[in-house]
């Protein structure tokens, strides 16, 4: 059945009876129709994701064609659970027709993943052989890197900038549509003085790129918005999609943004969900201008409707949260509410130093166990990942398990890079950096013999019969036949998901001898062919796993094995969208929160606000905001190892503090201090010694 054909007889369907009224307007805005432009902020914990996938739902069951839908997330796993909500809301109206619904949305995916499709969509028009391969970032800065080596810029008199930070540059330009001069002032001032040395590297990055047919992260959006730029292209582009719908718009950049304003020039159909005071993302590029100029930049008026009311935190949370952003100098107003009274205060705990926080903090979450909260129900969030490092040698020693959320990502692991590597290098021969990476895994070729059979399958008109012509060293000449067996097969074709199992079989030997914890390593090849097994061929299995990697290593970063309880420890950042019990914020103070005290714009400071109303609204019943009187200043090593003393936030001013109940906590071992008390000196060393006289 064609679910665009079908109307619904439902004037008052039972799936909107369960909205509240800011969220049931923001659902059924134009009746299923391509209306004016809509924007939703939507203040934190307030059903965002709900309120999003029901206005989905709502333009199918008013006749909307889901394949002529475009909703974009910022994960891939994200756009999966909304089509499944979607499906399920609008089974409830569509009865048997749901099951087509999951199906039928099939432009649900990040910017990333969306741009990647309609690249190979458009690759004829715009110059692309669609066979291109995407470089992960890794894969990005050693490209960049080789560029580096063959303009000379690595053997400078001075240090030139390392790879990692010149791609960091690039990507920054890039997405923030800024020029090179601006980008190095405002962020990387150190580098300033490299600029022309920048530019010429860049061009030489690019030019590689092209040669090799692969793009970085950064070349799926700017290769769309180049290509949404050609009105034509635009034009057809636009009439693809009757809706398009965008979530967690204060995290865009403005390239996204020239984006969608080329897709829906004039609006009509366009909706964006987002928060102002939770935009925290500037070190992405992340323009919070987007969502607060999105009203004004079209010729009819964007509609606007606010969620206030939080489903999430406490009224008294909510009341110290709402004092703290109140005091934003740009925002869009509102007054986060709930109906979840509570009479407790958040804490505001004074402590010595960073020791008795981590003392503090250890002692509070394990007497919220033994009266019952999890330790998955209790998180510790901190401005940089460094602030826990005291925090975690205490937890250790308490034998109290924890992750800390940010650890080395699967597809960063030595091992699953160099399997990737050889399935990139089968879909594409003229990826350098992955052939470079393949060739070297064998005993025998190094940097130098890599670089000659790159360089020969380069110029080779058929790149499988330039490698056969090879003649590899002699420590080689055992595993070269065989590499050339496997590589010839990959290359003759696609037999997925096969290949990945031919891939390991072949790789685990060259992983026995290169790692001492290959049996560790081969669980996550293993967890690679099984997460392989899940999409339909090599090409979009290299496309989705770059864009969207799972979380982490089987060794590293992830849930203790043998507890299955254990505390959550992250960064502000890893936080957001997420919501505990109990949430404990670590050093806020100045120079913490915000951090670098005294250095930054305005805006820098806005966004730091920012930061800590983030931490405040990820806790439910009880909040926790640390201040130790003394704290170590990480990452200044320069000044030597010293400890400064610290004061309170200054988004939390004397004028906020009825908001909190403060305190000061002290150890046992703190309040036993010698130094703590009066005493008198006494020579003991001559008492004893007198005493043999």
């Amino acid at each position: 059945m064609n679910i665009a054909a079908r109307d619904s007889s439902f004037e008052t369907p039972a799936y909107l009876a369960r909205l509240n009224d800011e969220q049931r307007l923001a659902v059924v805005h134009g009746d299923g129709k391509a209306a004016a432009p809509l924007l939703v902020i939507a203040g934190a914990g307030s059903g965002k994701t709900n309120t999003l996938a029901h206005r989905v739902a709502h333009l199918i069951v008013k006749g909307a064609d889901p394949r002529r839908i475009l909703l974009m997330t910022f994960s891939r796993r994200a756009a999966a659970e909304m089509a499944k909500r979607v499906e399920r809301i609008a089974g409830e109206v569509l009865g048997r027709d749901a099951a087509i619904i999951g199906d039928a949305l099939a432009w649900a995916g990040t910017f990333h993943g969306i741009g990647a499709r309609l690249l190979r969509d458009y690759a004829e028009q715009i110059g692309l052989d669609p066979a291109f391969t995407i470089h992960d970032r890794e894969d990005s800065a050693d490209l960049m890197n080789l560029a580096r080596h063959e303009l000379g810029f690595s053997k400078t008199e001075s240090r030139f900038p390392t790879k990692g930070t010149c791609l960091q540059i690039y990507s920054r330009a890039v997405n923030a549509q800024a020029p090179l001069g601006e980008v190095l002032g405002s962020a990387f001032p150190w580098c300033a003085a490299w600029a022309d040395q920048l530019k010429e590297l860049f061009a030489a990055y690019v030019e590689a790129k092209q040669a090799q047919n692969v793009l970085d992260y950064d070349d799926l959006l700017l290769y769309w918005a180049q290509m949404a730029a050609e009105p034509e292209i635009a034009a057809h582009l636009g009439s693809r999609f009757d809706h398009v719908l965008v979530d967690e718009y204060q995290d865009t950049n403005r390239l996204q943004a020239s984006i969608l304003l080329a897709l829906k020039p004039d609006g009509a159909g366009l909706t964006v969900v987002g928060d102002d005071a939770q935009s925290i993302y500037s070190f992405r590029a992340a323009e919070v201008r987007n969502i607060l100029d999105f009203p004004r930049q079209f010729a009819q008026a964007a509609a606007v409707v606010t969620l206030e009311r939080n489903y999430r935190s406490t009224e008294t949370i909510l009341a110290a949260a709402n004092r703290v952003i109140g005091e934003a100098s740009e925002r869009f107003t509102k007054n986060l509410w709930t109906e979840r009274r509570s009479s407790h205060k958040p804490q505001l705990v004074s402590v010595r130093d960073e020791a008795e926080q981590a003392n503090y903090v250890c002692q509070a979450i394990l007497a919220e166990r033994e009266a019952g909260t999890a330790l998955k129900s209790q998180a510790v969030l901190f401005r940089t990942s460094s602030h826990s490092g005291p925090l975690e040698v205490e937890l250790t020693r308490r034998n109290i398990p924890f992750v800390k959320f940010g650890g080395l990502k699967f597809l960063d692991a030595a091992h699953v890079k160099d399997m990737l590597a050889m399935l990139r290098f089968a879909e594409n021969p003229r990826d350098r950096v992955a052939g470079f990476r393949v060739l070297q895994l064998m005993p025998g070729i190094g940097p130098s013999a890599a670089s000659q059979i790159v360089e020969a399958m380069a110029t080779s008109l058929d790149e499988t019969l330039g490698l056969a012509r090879f003649r590899p060293p002699q420590r080689a000449a055992q595993d070269w036949p065989v590499f050339l067996d496997i590589y010839s097969g990959l290359r003759a074709g696609a037999k997925w998901p096969a290949d990945l199992e031919r891939i390991r079989l072949w790789y685990e030997p060259h992983m026995e001898r290169i790692h001492e914890d290959a049996i560790t390593r081969r669980a996550d090849l293993l967890q690679l062919e099984q997460i392989a097994s899940t999409y339909p061929s090599r090409e979009r299995f290299l496309t989705e796993l770059t864009l969207d990697p799972p979380d982490a290593t089987s060794d590293q970063a992830g849930p203790p094995h043998r507890d299955e309880d254990y505390l959550i420890l992250s960064t502000i950042h890893s936080a957001k969208g997420q919501e505990w019990k109990n949430v404990f914020v670590l050093n806020t103070v100045d120079g913490c929160i915000p951090a670098d005290l005294g250095v930054g714009t305005k805006e820098d400071i806005e966004e730091e606000r920012r930061l800590l109303y983030v931490a405040m609204t990820r806790a439910k019943d009880s909040l926790h905001l640390v201040v130790p009187q003394r704290f170590y200043p990480h990452n200044q090593a320069a000044r030597g190892d010293r400890h400064v003393y610290a004061s309170r936030t200054r988004f939390i001013p004397a004028s906020m503090l009825s908001a909190f109940e403060q305190s000061s906590w002290a150890s046992a071992a703190i309040k036993d201090d010698p130094r703590q008390r009066p005493g008198v000196k006494v020579d003991l060393g001559a008492r004893m010694r007198g005493m043999w006289k």
